[in-house]
């Protein structure tokens, strides 16, 4: 008998036992890269829209961008969506907005039915005299 033939199967089940045991990667859970404004950012002309780049693919359904004032007010259009050219990107227009402090809360949910969730600030700089 050929001795790959009584070694083959048993080397086989084991190479499989052994893939089935390492540790592989797992797409978990969207988090923001990046985003538009920056983070902590003071601008000087105020923001159209604000944009958010995340490390997945969103489901739009469930993914939302709000931004509120220093007094609580919502200054958002309430149109959060997907762009259409990259699941990955979340965003939202504004209304004009005078120089102040602003906060961005996000929540998506990612295509792995993993939901995560963040906030942000940013100022609009007042124009000098």
């Amino acid at each position: 008998m050929n001795r790959l033939t009584i070694v083959g199967p048993p080397l086989a089940l084991v190479l499989f036992l052994l893939a089935g045991a390492l540790p592989t990667p797992a797409r978990a859970h969207a988090f923001p890269l990046r985003s538009e404004p920056r983070v902590g950012w003071t601008v000087a002309t105020a923001p159209t829209s604000v944009k958010i780049w995340f490390d997945g693919a969103l489901e739009s359904a469930f993914s939302t961008i709000t931004v509120y004032n220093a007094a609580k007010q919502r200054v958002d259009k309430g149109n959060s969506h997907l762009d259409p050219s990259d699941p990955t990107i979340l965003e939202v227009d504004l209304l004009p907005l005078p120089p102040g402090s602003y906060r961005v809360y996000w929540s998506v949910l990612s295509t792995d039915t993993h939901v995560t969730s963040g906030d942000f600030s940013f100022t609009i700089q007042a124009r000098s005299p």
